[in-house]
């Protein structure tokens, strides 16, 4: 298999719903162990750690030369200049509570950034996914972010540290926020909220204190859905500082955030 978008995208698009099938399978079986990672609120289960293993086995005999990183430990350096970035279920907290918003998120990058990436939302029954170049498509279908234009009546998503105090201060920019906007979203996980933004579900997502994992497979599929992204100063997306949003509310939504106040 070379390192064309379309046979890294079909890759990844067949780990992400058939892990996500598994996972449901597990959690009907049990949650097993339920262990703390960052704070006492940041959890992972043993379905976390047993998804993530069956995604890197299958990877590695797919793609042996290719790198890995995993949220839940695993790191394989690569040679073939495409490394894999994994968040087995991103959304834990709704998986453990049985909310419907977690998903499984498998991304191939390159060195300019994401380059295919899925994410299966296996409690809706949808996949999404985007190669680089090609659209962005759920469940096989082209889907497009939303055109809003008027900050005033945008749909808003966000999310919070697992630290108590930066919790405190993105609440405050947050209740800042609230009037500015027609309503403001919660759904605890950056990969299905970015895949929201793509399918005009959401008409801006931002948040701060994300992992590389939490993002790429999401950032593919807005940037090929035709959101605007960006850091939450404008610039290029980093770990930890992310914009998506309609194309024309990118810069009044920038404009609106530093009037309020540092996010992140």
């Amino acid at each position: 298999m070379g390192d064309d978008p379309v046979d890294l995208v079909r890759l990844a698009e067949h780990l992400a719903a058939d892990v996500g099938q598994e996972v449901v399978r597990q959690r009907a079986r049990g949650l097993g162990q339920v262990l703390t990672k960052s704070s006492s609120t940041d959890m992972v289960t043993e379905v976390d750690k047993a998804a993530e293993a069956l995604i890197v086995a299958a990877l590695r005999a797919a793609r042996p030369q290719d790198g890995l990183v995993g949220e839940e430990g695993a790191s394989i350096e690569g040679t073939s200049g495409i490394r894999w970035l994994i968040d087995p279920i991103d959304g834990t907290t709704n998986f453990l509570y049985g909310l419907p918003a977690w998903g499984i998120s498998i991304a191939a990058a390159d060195e300019d950034g994401p380059i295919a990436g899925a994410v299966a939302v296996p409690s809706l029954g949808e996949l999404f996914s985007a190669a680089r170049g090609h659209g962005a498509h759920r469940d096989g279908e082209v889907i497009r972010c939303s055109d809003k234009a008027d900050l005033a009546t945008a749909l808003v998503g966000t999310g919070f540290s697992y630290q108590p105090d930066r919790r405190a201060e993105q609440g405050m920019v947050l209740s800042a926020l609230l009037p500015r906007v027609r309503d403001v979203r919660r759904f605890g996980a950056a990969s299905t909220d970015l895949c929201f933004v793509a399918a005009g579900r959401l008409d801006v997502y931002y948040e701060a204190g994300l992992a590389p994992w939490d993002l790429a497979a999401g950032e593919i599929i807005a940037r090929e859905a035709g959101a605007a992204l960006s850091d939450l100063q404008g610039g290029p997306i980093r770990a930890g500082s992310i914009l998506a949003c309609a194309p024309a509310l990118h810069e009044p939504f920038l404009e609106l955030l530093g009037a309020l106040g540092p996010p992140d």
